[in-house]
């Protein structure tokens, strides 16, 4: 097939939408293209368009991300589009053969739709069938320096994939969500927390350090996986260890901007956030202000956190938090982490039962559920 379809053919006048969707299997590439191309926009104005005979255009749609980088493109933005209907959700996170390829290209430093295809996955992976990937495997490339586990390959794909270090044309930002969406599973948290065989490197101290990164979506996907892994109370002493994942820094420097503290406080606080400079600043998403004193307060749930925590004077960080940040939730999550923090030990607090209970029992990333406002591609 020729690298440039637009020039290898004339140009096509395009019908209907209808005739579109039935074009999308043409054995003409360039009307294959031609098609997917007008087709874009109405996989979010007119989306039952794809629903027809049983799904068969979506069906259509699964085969063609194999075809060339530019059908593709168009391919995996309409399949993007069209996953936040849960009949279409349910046809792509059930083929295991669809996956496969997906994760296959995904991984490949080439890949020019590596991004997209992160988007796609992010979708897919709020299926709960998609919990399977955490027993998937496939050949790594050499270049990405991984092992057979796909999970593996994903976190190493988002580390070492930002701003195009692994491939070019990708960051990888949107596998922060795959993260979160996974990580409301008992299983993935201790994936989260365990080292890993091929590399001794337990994956939580691999996203840490994007908390304060300069892509929305890699830090709202990283605190949202962070807040679900700490649901995992066992992990606890390991997550506070600075000889493990040392993870409060990484929490509280996108709570803190360039507050001044008294002398006292600022001298017990952790290292990271003693001496910062004036034009540091706190996260301008109030959402993951808000997640972040959220995974404090379940970091409190042992004696030990709590205690930890009023070592290295989180209050004063927490205190400016509520006062500087102009929203009622970020402010209810400061009330109840203060709560905590400042009454007595003896002969009271909450049992971790009664703490996860207040956190809630099902931790799930919400910015890519279907019915939000925030859409992932937006055509």
């Amino acid at each position: 097939m020729p690298d440039d379809l637009s020039t290898a053919y004339p140009v096509l006048t395009v019908p209907s939408r209808v005739q579109l969707v039935g074009f999308i299997a043409h054995a003409n590439p360039q009307i294959r293209l031609a098609a997917t191309e007008n087709l874009v926009p109405y996989s979010t104005s007119e989306p039952e368009v794809f629903k027809s005979e049983g799904l068969q255009p979506i069906k259509n749609l699964k085969l063609l991300i194999k075809d060339h980088p530019k059908i593709a493109e168009h391919v995996l933005t309409m399949l993007v589009n069209l996953s936040g209907d849960p009949d279409v959700l349910t046809e792509l996170a059930k083929d295991e053969k669809f996956l496969e390829v997906l994760l296959s290209y995904m991984i490949q430093p080439e890949e020019p739709n590596a991004d997209v295809q992160a988007m796609l996955l992010a979708n897919i992976s709020g299926d709960d069938s998609f919990l399977s990937v955490l027993d998937r495997t496939q050949k790594a490339p050499a270049e990405l320096g991984s092992d057979e586990r796909i999970i593996n390959q994903l976190m190493d794909l988002f580390v070492k994939g930002q701003d195009g270090g692994y491939n070019k044309n990708a960051n990888f930002d949107y596998l922060a969500y795959v993260f979160a969406n996974l990580s409301k599973h008992e299983r993935v948290r201790e994936y989260f927390a365990s080292p890993q065989d091929y590399d001794g490197v337990v994956p939580l101290t691999k996203i840490k350090v994007f908390t304060e990164h300069k892509s929305d979506v890699r830090r709202k996907g990283v605190a949202s996986t962070i807040k679900n892994t700490a649901f995992d109370v066992k992990s606890h002493p390991s997550f506070l260890s600075e000889s493990g994942v040392n993870i409060l820094p990484y929490i509280l420097l996108p709570i803190t901007g360039n507050e001044e503290y008294d002398v006292d406080e600022a001298l017990a606080m952790l290292p990271d956030l003693q001496l910062l400079p004036p034009d540091k600043r706190r996260d301008p998403d109030a959402a993951n202000v808000r997640t972040h004193v959220e995974t404090l307060t379940l970091l409190t749930t042992t004696r030990e956190g709590r205690d930890l925590m009023r070592e290295v004077k989180v209050y004063p960080v927490v205190r400016e938090t509520h006062a500087r940040v102009n929203d009622e939730a970020v402010r209810e999550a400061c009330d109840r982490l203060v709560q905590v923090l400042m009454r007595d030990e003896e002969g009271e607090g909450k049992t971790e039962a009664e703490i996860l209970a207040e956190m809630g029992e099902n931790p799930r990333v919400k910015e890519i559920e279907a019915d939000e406002d925030d859409e992932i591609v937006e055509v």
